[in-house]
């Protein structure tokens, strides 16, 4: 039998951030970005491991399983360590992947963000996206705004994600958190009803159709603070994702309504510390000052990324420039630097002549 809790106890302890079963091999354990065989650990038998997902689906309540092919579910193991989980079959036969999420909410300067991402959460309204492919972070930053949030303002906070994986206590705000499956059917359901139940600040997990985007903008236009997350591979690329969802006879008024609403798009990227000891957040910020609201409104979205090159005083900042920063700090490497750089051959003119402190 796989110990769920005893492996992700043993994960946790090693630093992993994730946890992959499959049949005919050892556990594998992501640390700092790299996958790692836990040899130590024995291979895993396709009976020990669906008899475990039986044995785990039972305790958490998971019915009417036996003929679907991907499950998601959440789980904690005592009081410190949430588990995001999926199961699925490959080659016909069982898998799980478990996403490890200390239950320990870290703040702005723990985690190394930058302090202008406490001014967005005072404002009364608006949208605020955090952009990144899977495993950046995203999660962690949302959380990290939010328990600001809760820290420093009387408000009601609703979430809305699936799986829940950070666990709010009130402090000066009351939160209320509602997960898919079992507090809610969708996104754009529980958007839906959260307008009804009076809250300040909206958590959405994903903004991933079309329904869940417009009510997320109609929420930011009518007095809410909404955050959520969106997959593009850059922030100033989301407005741009965000339109094109939309038919277009609607992209237009779209436009009016998230350049009326958006108060900035922080897109991120996890990367190794240069002196091994796992990974910091780049971010690239774009605000929704009024000239980049302008830009939106009258479609010149091709502009915005000069605009953020100019924008450096208020505090937005290219990816690529964050890169630089971070390795002129000695936070990660040259070789990081040029793995995840976006243009490679300029940024190395920059380092070719930087001075690191």
């Amino acid at each position: 039998m796989v110990d769920f809790a005893g492996l992700v106890t043993d994960a946790f302890a090693k630093k992993a951030s994730d946890v992959h079963l499959s049949v005919g091999i050892p556990p594998v354990y992501r640390i700092h970005g790299e996958l790692a065989i836990q040899e130590n650990l024995g291979i895993i038998s396709e009976r020990d491991l669906t008899m475990s997902v039986e044995s785990l689906f039972s305790k958490l309540g998971v019915l009417e399983h036996q003929d679907r092919k991907e499950i998601d579910f959440a789980f904690s193991v005592g009081e410190k360590i949430r588990v995001r989980g999926n199961y699925y079959f490959e080659r016909k036969k069982p898998a799980v992947a478990l996403r490890l999420i200390t239950r320990d909410i870290r703040t702005f300067s723990e985690l190394g963000l930058p302090e202008v991402l406490k001014n967005f959460t005072t404002k009364n309204s608006g949208l605020i996206l955090v952009a990144g492919p899977t495993g950046s972070g995203k999660s962690t930053t949302l959380a990290a705004m939010i328990d600001y949030v809760n820290e420093n303002r009387s408000c009601h906070i609703i979430t809305i994600e699936d799986p829940i994986e950070y666990l709010f206590t009130n402090k000066k705000a009351v939160i209320h958190q509602r997960e898919l499956g079992s507090d809610t059917q969708s996104f754009a359901d529980g958007l839906k009803y959260a307008l009804r139940q009076d809250p300040d600040v909206i958590l959405v997990g994903e903004m991933r159709d079309l329904s869940t985007m417009s009510l997320a903008l109609t929420a930011a236009e009518t007095g809410h603070l909404v955050f959520s997350t969106i997959h593009t591979n850059s922030a100033a690329s989301a407005p741009e994702r965000i339109i094109d969802v939309f038919p277009a006879h609607q992209q237009k008024q779209i436009a009016l309504q998230l350049a009326n609403t958006v108060v900035a798009i922080i897109y991120q990227r996890l990367l190794r510390r240069a002196d091994g000891n796992g990974r910091i957040p780049v971010l690239e910020i774009l605000i929704g000052t009024p000239a980049v609201k302008n830009l939106i409104r009258e479609n010149k979205l091709h502009q915005i990324e000069s605009m953020m090159q100019a924008g450096a005083r208020q505090g937005m900042i290219l990816f690529d420039d964050a890169l630089f920063q971070a390795y002129t700090k000695g936070l990660v490497s040259k070789e990081e630097v040029y793995e995840f750089a976006r243009n490679p051959q300029e940024i190395g003119k920059k380092i070719g002549t930087a001075i690191r402190y």
